[in-house]
């Protein structure tokens, strides 16, 4: 017996040892707030408010990543977005469409149906979900039928910079609102969610990769 509950507690120190080094040097666990609705409508269906996910900081995020960065136009806040164009990147949005390089996105397949609240109203709302396909990487879009789209947007993206765009086309708070982010201050890319808001017993959503 003592060997065994000696094995058990060398076991526990060895994997406290391991998720500590991990924390201090590759992933970082972040949930969702569930007071910002503008925020909270943005990031649908990628994420909810209340989801406790996994930041992956080890590497900087590439394109495609979905993204954690400071808000350029507010110190207090963060913004979550999806890197869509680079530096050097010609980016041209009309509705909730992107277009990088001259390249459509394309829609792929449909995905599941989400509610999301809309922030000018208070209203919750349907959305709609599919998968969408942008220079060779795959992510869900959610829109739903009535709300504001974003203003259009046709530039090349400055040195340094990327440009950010919101899983949620129709509810997006992105780099349409402010502007192309430095690259340096996005350090930290979403990849797991670990649960929802609901908890553990949230089956559906619980221990899901982020596309």
């Amino acid at each position: 017996m003592r060997k065994i509950v000696r094995f058990l507690v060398w076991t526990l120190l060895i994997v406290a040892a391991g998720v500590g080094l991990l924390r201090a040097v590759a992933i970082r666990w972040w949930r969702v707030p569930e007071d910002d609705p503008i925020l909270e409508a943005s990031v649908t269906p990628s994420l909810k408010s209340g989801d406790l996910v996994l930041l992956w900081r080890l590497t900087a995020p590439s394109f495609g990543d979905l993204v954690l960065c400071p808000d350029p136009e507010a110190d207090e806040r963060i913004v979550v977005g999806r890197i869509v164009a680079e530096a050097g990147d010609r980016i041209a949005i009309r509705d909730e469409k992107p277009t990088l390089n001259d390249k459509p996105a394309q829609t792929e397949r449909a995905c599941e149906d989400f509610e999301v609240t809309d922030p000018t109203t208070g209203q919750v709302v349907r959305g709609f979900c599919q998968i969408e396909a942008l220079s060779g990487h795959s992510h869900e879009r959610g829109r739903v039928k009535e709300s504001r789209v974003g203003a259009p947007v046709d530039k090349e993206v400055e040195a340094g910079r990327v440009f950010l765009l919101s899983d949620n086309r129709t509810f997006p708070y992105d780099s349409r609102d402010f502007g192309t982010v430095e690259r340096a201050t996005c350090k930290e890319s979403i990849v797991f969610r670990i649960t929802s808001r609901e908890g553990f017993f949230d089956a559906e959503h619980r221990f899901s990769v982020i596309r």
